[in-house]
């Protein structure tokens, strides 16, 4: 047991060193050349230079006993750093999933959802498919791609990232009758281990994006004094972001998938009688898979 304790502080101080700790030292070293350089002189290496040097200098001719209390300093205001942004993560995964008033935004997307559904019903009315020539099939397979480019399911929330956690939710009520956010600690449990490994994986891959999109807020703030912290805050940010959305394209693709494959596994395990041990739901057995896991809520 002692070593699984020691495996775990080892790992915890890992992750504060790589999270928190250096980027956060970088942070601070970067805040002491912008409050020397200013936005007249941010490309002034020479003088960036000498603010870094004249800090070094002055704790290294001081006594042992001060430098000890300014490296803990240092080490305290670098994760101090880190905190915030760690802190600052709830507001990028809000922004991103559409947690906040958006009616406008929704709307506007749904309108754009819309207007290419209606345009592939259009041309599978005109050519029924078993007449349909190739290039008609073509259009309509493009009117589709870019309606789930949009959402792949009728839009919910006022971002991209949103409404593909919204979709799956949809899906998951309207083909298969299941009340995925209430029904999804059960999901869990029923899950072989590999299927738990690849969701776990694509959901750390997207709280890593997060995160890195977070140090932005802190860069923006330096902003204000050292305009070369805009492009690091823009840099930062756009990387998460795009990290972001190829980890929620997988995340939301491993658990619909796993609708698919052991929606039957969980209605077995919470007592619905099912013909099938694996595959998906039939809409009658979500239904009442989902009234067991409500509970009347």
């Amino acid at each position: 047991m002692s070593g699984f304790f020691q495996e775990l502080a080892k790992t915890l101080a890992q992750r504060w060193v790589g999270l928190l700790l250096v980027p956060g030292a970088l942070f601070a070293a970067g805040a002491i050349v912008g409050v020397q350089s200013g936005h007249t002189h941010a490309l002034d290496l020479s003088m960036a230079t000498h603010a870094l040097t004249a800090a070094t200098t002055s704790v290294a001719g001081r006594p042992g006993t001060v430098q000890a209390v300014v490296l803990v300093a240092a080490l305290l205001a670098s994760a101090g750093v880190g905190l915030v942004v760690q802190a600052m993560t709830g507001v990028t995964r809000a922004l991103w999933l559409g947690r906040w008033p958006g009616a406008i935004l929704t709307a506007r997307r749904v309108r754009r959802w819309e207007r290419h559904l209606r345009r592939r019903h259009e041309l599978e009315a005109a050519q029924p498919s078993a007449t349909r020539s190739a290039s008609t099939q073509r259009e309509i397979d493009l009117a589709a791609a870019r309606m789930n480019a949009v959402a792949l399911a009728r839009p919910g929330r006022p971002t991209w990232m949103g409404d593909r956690i919204h979709a799956v939710e949809r899906i998951a009520t309207d083909r298969y009758g299941l009340d995925l956010p209430f029904a999804w600690p059960r999901f869990w449990l029923t899950m072989p281990e590999t299927a738990r490994a690849e969701i776990t994986a694509a959901n750390g891959a997207f709280a890593a994006a997060v995160t890195v999109a977070s140090w932005a807020w802190p860069a923006l703030v330096l902003g204000a004094l050292w305009w070369p912290a805009i492009v690091v805050a823009v840099v930062a940010g756009t990387t998460g972001w795009v990290r972001g959305r190829a980890a929620i394209t997988d995340l939301t693709a491993l658990v619909e998938s796993a609708l698919d494959l052991y929606g039957c596994a969980l209605a077995a395990a919470v007592g619905v009688e099912t013909q099938r041990p694996t595959g998906p739901l039939e809409v009658g057995e979500g239904e009442q898979v989902t009234a067991i896991v409500r509970k009347g809520r």
